[in-house]
């Protein structure tokens, strides 16, 4: 839940997801809880990769980069950890 959110739940979920969370990581999540709050929507991995890019650094956030951060799926773990909802253009 958006609003029942902290860091150290944060750290839980990471935990539980085997990640341990980085000042990279963190700047996903605050700029995802950020892009959340104006748009009222969780992006998927190509929108999260652009807004990444233009709001911390074109050369450090591209997809590579991101997947080396979440495994799995940067957009589902990121959001998952940053509690919010999951993307879209997730399929379970």
């Amino acid at each position: 839940n958006f609003e029942d959110w902290t860091p150290e739940i944060a750290k839980e979920i990471a935990k539980s997801e085997e990640i341990e969370l980085t000042e990279s990581h963190w700047e996903v999540i605050n700029v995802l809880r950020e892009y959340y709050i104006e748009h009222y929507f969780t992006p998927g991995t190509r929108v999260l990769t652009k807004v990444m890019q233009k709001k911390i650094s074109k050369e450090k956030f591209n997809r590579a980069y991101l997947f080396s951060l979440f495994q799995y799926s940067p957009s589902k773990q990121a959001s998952k950890i940053s509690g919010l909802p999951r993307p879209s253009a997730c399929s379970m």
